[in-house]
């Protein structure tokens, strides 16, 4: 019998402690736990194949409408000038939408870690739906203009949380698939767009392009919140750094101004572009001091370090970078060298998005599957880097140019679910909203600096009395000789091999963590 053993046959509450025994309970120290934010003891059911195809298919659903407003209302801009005799201010239609979606992305997924997907989904869902009824409404240019930056807002927090919540659904090994079919949304989205605005605009009225939202949306809050609650919870609720979060999004909204604005509105060393560049700047640093020295910052910065995350967040925004900026630019290239029309060019634009989705689709299948699944971006991107060099050094008949430019989307494509899926593997489940926040922002702001970088490239090479993009695209273009474009092109061709370079990089000093997830390969039965 030992000391701490019962020495009576009576009922426990009749027994004195010993005082050796007392004494030694004394010394137990007494905390009180919060158990507030700890998971259930008895773990959630697995969601059925069924359940995780709705909730993929609302998703989906979900971020095609996000998508889908990035591209629908180009086509029908000149429509709405019309109507409301203002020319001068159209392109602020465009830009309050990515202006607001951008500086959004890193406070819904920050959010979204601390209130849960159900709540900021609903939240973004919402702004969607308010803005695009008052867009829909919209009596004048101004109103339009805020309404499209409401509209933007929702547009902003629907993509974070959606790749959020398909990683509390899918495993590592597994999500790499499934990032192929988002990134079929996003071409769908990229080339149904332009023709869906412009028939709207046409045969019906340019408010039908913000009506059809809607529907849409109420269908994909309908098909997901009843699945919300079967989702596992991995949010902590903590205070919020409202502070650095104002401090990011207007360095972003500088910024994002300034890519906008220097070489059209204002010249890239005129004294507004600087003063906004430095105020940019400021801005940034502040944000960074703030971050170092609160105590639970709005975007931790060690979370930015390591040696997956930023690896992955840059070879993500190369690739992105140089898909949006050839996609921007490349109608120009075939208007005046292979003669096409506006709508024939549209459509050469479509292998470049649609191989894209096959290079994803490839890796997330080597993902499922593959030990070392980084290999396949590797490849992937140096084969786009190389179709890059030989577009920038060759000339070619159109069907040779398609498919040089098929082969590098086809290896461009590899680098979003590999990019995407080892970032959220290499982070705590509590910090996948912030980090995939943090994802979309930074690849927002290296495409829109591909675009301004792409387009300053070729003004200098052709003149910058040249007016490259938008509804003034006359006049001088139809009069560039055909070598000049095909020179001016050549550094943009080179450019986009440099960025693919760039990804290839980034993917090799990658580290490759093991995907957490069950292995698709024929299972082997193991003694117990």
């Amino acid at each position: 019998m030992n000391k701490y053993e019962r020495r009576s046959g009576q009922p426990a509450d009749h027994d004195t402690l010993t005082d050796e025994i007392s004494s030694e309970l004394s010394h137990i120290t007494t905390e009180v736990i919060d158990v507030s934010d700890a998971p259930p003891i008895a773990p959630r059911a697995p969601l059925t194949q069924d359940e995780v195809r709705t909730i993929l298919i609302s998703l989906m659903l979900t971020m095609f409408l996000a998508a889908l407003d990035q591209t629908i209302v180009a086509t029908a801009l000149p429509t709405i000038g019309r109507q409301f005799g203002d020319v001068s201010n159209l392109a602020w239609v465009i830009t309050a939408y990515l202006l607001a979606s951008t500086a959004v992305a890193p406070v819904f997924g920050t959010l979204s870690d601390i209130y849960g997907r159900r709540a900021m989904i609903i939240v973004a869902l919402s702004l969607f739906i308010a803005g695009s009824v008052l867009c829909a409404l919209a009596p004048n240019m101004p109103m339009l203009i805020l309404a499209r930056g409401l509209q933007g807002l929702g547009g902003g927090g629907i993509m974070p949380v959606v790749q959020t919540v398909i990683s509390d659904v899918v495993s590592p090994r597994e999500r790499g698939q499934y990032q192929a079919y988002f990134s079929g949304v996003w071409v769908a989205a990229g080339i149904g767009g332009p023709i869906v605005g412009g028939v709207f605009a046409e045969h019906l009225h340019w408010s039908m392009i913000f009506w059809i939202n809607v529907p849409l949306a109420l269908g994909a809050l309908a098909l997901l919140l009843p699945k919300m609650d079967k989702i596992p919870v991995f949010h902590r609720r903590r205070k919020i750094d409202w502070l650095g979060g104002v401090l990011l999004m207007a360095a972003a909204v500088v910024l994002m101004l300034v890519l906008t604005w220097g070489g059209n509105r204002y010249p890239w060393l005129s004294p507004t572009i600087i003063a906004m560049i430095g105020a940019s700047l400021a801005l940034a640093f502040s944000f960074v001091w703030h971050a170092r020295r609160a105590d639970e910052p709005f975007l931790p910065l060690p979370l930015m370090g390591g040696t997956v995350v930023p690896y992955a967040m840059a070879a993500g925004g190369c690739a992105l970078g140089a898909i949006t900026g050839l996609t921007v630019n490349l109608p120009l290239y075939y208007e005046v060298v292979y003669h096409l029309s506006a709508s024939e060019a549209g459509l050469a634009l479509i292998p470049l998005a649609a191989v894209s989705t096959c290079g994803a689709a490839i890796a997330g299948r080597t993902m499922a599957r593959a030990k070392h699944y980084k290999r396949v971006a590797i490849t992937g991107t140096l084969l786009a880097a190389v179709s890059g060099a030989a577009l920038a050094l060759t000339t070619l008949p159109l069907w040779g140019l398609l498919v040089l430019l098929s082969i590098f989307a086809l290896g461009l494509g590899t680098t979003f679910p590999v990019s995407v899926v080892s970032l959220q593997n290499s982070v705590a489940r509590a910090q996948i909203g912030t980090v995939t926040g943090a994802m979309n922002f930074f690849r927002a702001l290296i495409s829109s600096f591909t675009v301004a970088a792409f387009t300053a490239i070729l003004l200098m090479v052709l003149g910058a009395d040249v007016s490259l993009v938008g509804e003034h695209r006359h006049g001088p273009v139809n009069s560039i000789p055909v070598a000049d474009m095909i020179t001016a092109f050549r550094y943009v061709f080179g450019a986009a091999a440099a960025l693919m370079g760039g990804a290839t990089l980034c993917m090799i000093l990658m580290e490759e963590r093991p995907l957490a997830g069950p292995n698709t390969a024929p299972p082997v039965e193991m003694a117990e």
